[in-house]
């Protein structure tokens, strides 16, 4: 089952009751930290006991891991999504606002293995995933403000974004000498979209 179809299985359950509600938020919160430690090869039964739930409760919830993984996906959109809205809602500097958003994406990911694997196969146009459309236009009103002001290079557009973080989300993954390496990558790429830095027009 794809993320996208494991993202409307889960979309179809009925309002669940306050306790069911909460042991949902308990089985989300330890899956975060189980596929932050092990990616997609994190057990159920594993996330049962973080969560101190039976492992029922979990398929009761979420039928597969793909449903499970969707669901912390969709949940990661939303943040970001609720990051730009800030953004966009402030009266501040677009660039350092854009700048802000991205290391939010980045500390996301660089925290969460599972998290950053899945992205990296999931499908990248707006509409094929609750989330990512509301993040996508978001993004694309940050970024022309931010060329508005001459700070952000003209010809970078919104579709960059998502394989800058899946680079980003790689660069966790691999050996460095320095630690959180990741940081570095993500320092020299936004160096690459300063509009004073570019030295020529990007590819179309």
């Amino acid at each position: 089952m794809s993320i996208v179809a494991a993202q409307g299985a889960s979309a179809d359950a009925r309002p669940l009751r306050a306790d069911a509600r909460r042991n949902r938020e308990r089985v989300l919160e330890a899956a975060r930290d189980v596929f932050a430690d092990h990616g997609h090869e994190a057990q159920m039964d594993e996330i049962a006991r973080r969560a101190k739930v039976g492992v029922g409760t979990v398929y009761r919830h979420f039928p597969t891991k793909e449903v499970l993984t969707a669901a912390l996906v969709a949940d990661s959109f939303r943040r970001i999504g609720d990051q730009l809205d800030e953004a966009l809602a402030e009266d501040g500097d677009p660039w350092e606002a854009f700048t802000a958003v991205l290391w939010f994406g980045a500390e996301l990911m660089a925290g969460n293995r599972g998290l950053t694997e899945a992205i990296g196969v999931m499908p990248t146009a707006p509409g094929d995933m609750p989330g990512v459309e509301r993040v996508h236009e978001r993004m694309d009103v940050l970024i022309r403000r931010a060329q508005e002001t001459g700070a952000l290079r003209p010809d970078l557009c919104v579709d960059d974004i998502p394989m800058v973080m899946c680079g980003v989300g790689a660069a966790t993954r691999k050996p460095h000498s320095c630690p959180e390496s990741w940081r570095r990558h993500l320092s020299i790429l936004l160096d690459g979209m300063r509009a004073q830095a570019a030295t020529a027009k990007l590819p179309d």
